[in-house]
């Protein structure tokens, strides 16, 4: 199913960057609930990373600590550990696991730049990652609520 992009392209171009990074940092965030990669992201500790989304000239700054985004501010961008760039349509194309992150950077559709080692590790988490619904759900809900959507869910498949 293809998702018009057009009014999230505009979404980020109308709205200040702050607010795109907080909604995006609560999001992030939300979604890493019960995910077994959180575990991973302890390795990048401290490390600040960029978003930057060259269509609809949004530079989007997180810092990485305790296993959680956080906002920051753009105005340090000279101290980025490392910075994803790309259009809009190959990241939601990373996020919706339409395409896979090697053929994405490979073909050079999205380029990191800044510390190799960091964003070597960041790529590799974006590949190995597998999305647990199961966990999700009962990591918010708690394990008895969590269990109605994932046997609706699985119904439904």
């Amino acid at each position: 199913m293809q998702v018009p992009l057009q009014p999230l392209s505009l979404a980020f171009q109308l709205a200040p960057v702050a607010v795109s990074t907080e909604v995006l940092v609560r999001l992030f965030n939300h979604l890493l609930r019960g995910q077994a990669i959180v575990g991973e992201l302890h390795a990048l500790d401290g490390k600040r990373l960029a978003i930057d989304i060259v269509d609809t000239a949004t530079a989007l700054d997180f810092t990485i600590r305790g296993g959680r985004l956080y906002r920051s501010d753009s105005a340090g961008r000279r101290c980025r550990d490392v910075c994803i760039r790309g259009r809009l349509e190959h990241f939601w194309q990373l996020a919706s696991r339409q395409e896979d992150p090697d053929t994405l950077f490979f073909n050079r559709q999205l380029e990191i730049e800044g510390e190799t080692e960091t964003g070597l590790y960041i790529k590799n988490l974006l590949d190995s990652l597998d999305y647990d619904w199961d966990s999700h759900f009962q990591a918010v809900l708690g394990e008895r609520l969590g269990a109605v959507p994932v046997s609706l869910w699985r119904s439904l498949r």
